[in-house]
């Protein structure tokens, strides 16, 4: 049953928003960050969704921001492999449909003008968002972070589930008040081809202010301190190791066999050029960051691997921690593919907002956000990474502190000014 984490008095004279995230919120950073915003305008924040892990420590802490779990689907409902999906993914639904449906209008108070939705996924929430909306007079704002229906042709290719998602999402998503999408792609998609008429308006993940860049002593502080890195702390902090880091999910929409090809790549680089003119190429220190459900087979695979060069380490991030390990790194890596093209990843966001370049997978939104050359570099395969890698950490090479300048220079974009600036006039604010 969906219940509220505490009782508050409503206030009528302040802007009620409802935020939906179908999904984990404590991963979902842009949805935290839309009700942080809000509730910095003053508005009155119901967020509901899943409670996994923790959300950040402001929302907590926030008067404004109402919480409203919602119960997670039994185990049971498996929906991870094509044949389960077609299976359980009915019953999945439904149990979301009747568990969301009876949280808006039953335990959420009536007074919200607006009802701010994450898409995807796209079942059930549009539907239930439209009703509810019809029964109460609100308004309802999409956020658009992708598709649901590219995401699912990953899975069940060209599956007829695949077309009627397709439909559902176009149906439903041109119901909206108002459209919020992830890039200019994107937007131009959710118009031409998607036929929606209601405002849509670009906004652009960016940082929040605690993604910060370290100073030298709060670097060595934290390389020292952490379990994944004290034992590299004085190598990295002198330039014989370098640190990358990458954020994934484990999941088939970021290939992290293309990590490993350019690792293999340069380890077998640097033990000839090390083996030639001992000192001349570093080692290389890889975090990996995230859960998900390919992580221990390509685990399993990285233990096989005699990397005389290449430390691989797996953890598991709490999110005071997460910006200042990336906030070390040298170089970041962003394995995202796009189902869709058009939307981007969030990591590479994170990256910027503390200073550090990022070597990110080519697809036809990227640039958008990141500048070849100027504040990270593209690659198409882990081939093309892997010769990256050797340039960028050659000792001779300045290419890698000329990217860091051009990265340093989007710490100054954030996300409170641009979401002033772009969502707040859609709330009234």
């Amino acid at each position: 049953m969906c219940l509220p984490t505490r009782h508050h008095p409503s206030n009528t004279e302040k802007k009620r928003v409802v935020v939906l995230v179908l999904g984990d919120i404590g991963r979902s950073p842009r949805m935290q960050h839309h009700c942080l915003s809000l509730a910095r305008k003053g508005a009155i924040v119901d967020l509901v969704g899943y409670e996994e892990s923790l959300p950040r420590p402001e929302l907590l802490g926030n008067t404004n921001i109402h919480r409203y779990p919602l119960p997670v689907p039994p185990k049971l409902f498996n929906t991870s492999t094509p044949l389960t999906f077609v299976i359980f993914a009915p019953f999945k639904a439904f149990f979301q449909f009747t568990s969301l449906l009876y949280c808006l209008l039953y335990v959420i108070p009536p007074s919200a003008g607006y009802i701010l939705l994450q898409n995807p996924p796209a079942i059930p929430t549009l539907i239930v968002t439209q009703f509810v909306s019809k029964l109460r007079m609100q308004k309802v704002v999409i956020d658009w972070h992708n598709f649901g229906w590219s995401i699912l042709m990953m899975k069940l290719n060209e599956h007829p589930i695949v077309w009627f998602c397709k439909f559902y999402e176009k149906v439903f998503g041109r119901a909206a008040y108002a459209n919020f999408a992830v890039t200019n792609a994107m937007a131009k998609v959710l118009k031409d081809d998607m036929g929606i008429k209601a405002p849509i308006r670009t906004l652009y993940d960016r940082p929040p202010m605690h993604f910060v860049p370290l100073d030298a002593a709060a670097k060595k502080e934290f390389l020292e301190s952490h379990p994944a890195t004290k034992r590299h702390a004085a190598a990295i902090l002198s330039g014989k190791t370098k640190m990358i880091t990458s954020s994934t999910s484990w999941t088939p929409d970021e290939d992290f066999s293309q990590l490993l090809a350019a690792l293999l790549s340069y380890d077998s680089y640097a033990s000839g050029a090390n083996f030639l003119k001992p000192g001349s190429a570093p080692s290389i220190l890889a975090i990996i960051t995230g859960k998900g459900p390919l992580k221990d087979g390509y685990m399993a695979t990285i233990e096989k691997l005699e990397f005389q060069f290449i430390t691989v380490e797996t953890v598991w991030l709490e999110s005071e921690d997460y910006p200042k390990m990336i906030a070390c790194a040298d170089l970041g890596i962003s394995l995202h593919t796009s189902t869709s093209g058009v939307d981007l990843p969030m990591k590479v966001v994170d990256l910027f907002g503390v200073g550090v370049p990022v070597a990110a997978f080519g697809f036809y939104a990227l640039r958008e956000l990141v500048k070849h050359r100027e504040n990270g570099i593209v690659f198409k395969d882990g081939q093309d990474l892997g010769e990256n890698l050797k340039t960028l950490f050659n000792p001779s090479s300045r290419e890698l502190e000329r990217l860091k300048m051009g990265a340093m220079k989007e710490t100054h974009d954030r996300w409170d000014e641009n979401w002033d600036n772009i969502a707040a006039p859609v709330f009234g604010l």
